[in-house]
């Protein structure tokens, strides 16, 4: 709040004479009787302007004057006194006038809990800081509103000198905040190097955990210092100690969630392993890809971290794969390919919500395996969101193999296009359909008047159900591929017949696997094809 303007109106001439420094016209003034206890808009006496602008002997006149007893002890409507006036603005001479009059510095704190020792080290003046300590003023204790004391605020300054000043006048060099901090973690925190390493000359407990269960070792890597991270694991500092509740978390989590890749390099030799893909546990890998960081996640990979790591429940994830769609950072997606990440189901599905169509035909055939169990319920409800877009995935897996009865549930059905749905049944025995697709499907026409295709009132033709048939044989690893009909010794009809490009035709869509050398043997290498990118 800015009180420049009411200021000049509000101040006594009592309280502007100290403020200026100027004796004989404050002994002029007091001879002529004016108060020396009218404060101004602030609550600011004359005694508090002497104390914080160095006028000792106007202040030392103001005290031998003022008849009130705890006049000395006056607080502004901020709650401070003379005494801490004069240490914020480093006059030993008024500390030494205000002490000499019998201020005490024992519980002489502000509304806010703050000391005149926090004070000057928070402003660095290192004399006021001897002269206090000098005459016994409490170095132990919550200097401040956070539970802070003088230590903290020195640790987190990089004031060394004054460190060593407290520490040599018995302050706790694992004193703690109301967070449990230390002031060994707040120096790892903002990167006081020095600080730091006279904390640790001094015994400081190199391995201290603030409330939150975090170490100084995992602040210093989320922060990026380097130095403090090397100095820390000098000292001993353990990369293993877990530091949330959840008992997975780890400075190399740190590391690779914030992009220090440096850091990174330093702990992953020395992090136990059972965080990559053990139960309960989250690997690295997940943090980098929160983070964004290619560096990062491309080290911990080509350092032998799993890409498919373990499922996160952390960050609702089955997999990192999973991420990548949920932070929409598909430029890793090749990373994650190059190292051999297994594609599972639940990434069609989420293809099929993030509407990466190009995707979902690539996953296809690198060998990602269908939808099964848990993983359609997600799948079948995505898939529903992408209808109108059916021509883009459809197709291709359904020739991939994938059981259209899957989709024969009423919640689906009823969700489609009556052209969606005419599609599916193509790849279908539409004759011999369970009673109660049955009952759906007459359900449907009852309520969108659908038109099905004139040859589904009719048995399937000898040719459709061998096609179904010799499908089912080949099964879904080998459907992924063309080429693997083509070699079948069948004439080229009968393989345009089993490929269902009739169908196709018929549908106007463009044959969705044209192109043969996207085989599933490359696919399972994990090789990205060298036409293809990870975004559509």
């Amino acid at each position: 709040m800015d009180f420049t303007e009411a200021y000049s109106d509000r101040c006594s001439a009592v309280g502007l004479a100290a403020r200026e420094g100027n004796i004989e016209i404050l002994r002029e003034l007091i001879n002529r009787g004016y108060s020396v206890d009218v404060p101004d808009n602030r609550g600011w006496l004359p005694i508090h302007e002497a104390a914080a602008h160095n006028s000792s002997e106007c202040l030392k006149l103001l005290i031998d004057t003022a008849s009130a007893e705890n006049y000395i002890h006056s607080r502004t409507f901020e709650g401070l006194c003379a005494l801490h006036l004069s240490a914020r603005h480093g006059s030993v001479e008024c500390l030494r006038v205000l002490l000499e009059a019998g201020a005490g510095l024992d519980n002489v704190t502000t509304e806010s809990g703050t000391t005149p020792l926090f004070l000057a080290v928070e402003n660095r003046h290192t004399e006021v800081v001897k002269f206090l300590l000098q005459h016994g003023t409490n170095v132990e204790g919550s200097h401040s509103w956070s539970g802070w004391n003088s230590l903290h605020q020195a640790s987190f300054q990089g004031s060394t000198e004054i460190m060593q000043m407290l520490l040599e006048k018995g302050a706790s060099k694992d004193c703690r905040d109301d967070f449990g901090i230390t002031p060994l973690f707040v120096a790892a925190q903002y990167g006081q190097l020095e600080s730091l390493r006279l904390l640790l000359a001094h015994g400081a407990d190199v391995n201290c955990q603030a409330k939150d269960r975090a170490t100084p070792l995992l602040i210093a890597a989320q922060e990026g210092h380097l130095d403090c991270v090397k100095l820390l694991l000098a000292a001993g500092a353990d990369p293993n100690l877990y530091c949330n509740e959840d008992n997975w978390q780890l400075p190399i989590h740190a590391a690779a969630e914030m992009g220090h890749a440096k850091i990174l390099e330093l702990l992953i030799p020395i992090t136990d392993r059972i965080c990559d893909k053990g139960e309960g546990k989250v690997s690295p890998v997940y943090s980098a890809l929160y983070g964004g960081d290619g560096e990062c996640l491309e080290m911990l990979l080509k350092q032998g971290f799993s890409p498919d790591a373990q499922e996160c429940l952390d960050f609702d994830c089955r997999s990192p794969m999973c991420m990548i769609f949920q932070k929409q950072y598909y430029q890793f997606i090749d990373v994650l390919l190059k190292y051999g990440i297994t594609l599972r189901g639940i990434n069609l599905a989420h293809c099929l919500c993030h509407k990466k169509f190009a995707l979902f035909r690539r996953f296809l055939r690198l060998g990602c395996s269908l939808p099964l169990e848990e993983e359609l319920t997600d799948f079948i409800h995505y898939s529903s969101t992408a209808q109108k877009d059916y021509k883009e995935w459809l197709p291709c897996l359904l020739l991939a193999g994938f059981n259209p009865m899957n989709f024969m549930c009423r919640f689906w059905i009823f969700s489609m296009s009556e052209d969606v749905l005419n599609f599916v049944l193509e790849f279908m025995n539409w004759s011999r359909l369970p009673p109660i697709v049955e009952q759906y499907l007459s359900q449907y026409k009852q309520k969108f008047t659908w038109i099905s295709k004139s040859h589904f009132a009719f048995l399937p033709s000898l040719s459709h159900l061998c096609r179904l048939e010799i499908r089912s044989l080949l099964g879904s690893k080998r459907l992924r591929s063309e080429r693997v009909i083509r070699e079948l010794p069948l004439p080229a009809c009968l393989q345009d017949y089993l490929l269902y490009l009739d169908v196709l035709r018929a549908n106007t869509i463009p044959n969705p696997n044209p192109d043969l050398q996207d085989s599933l043997e490359q696919g399972e290498e994990g090789a990205p094809s060298s036409h293809s990118k990870a975004e559509d």
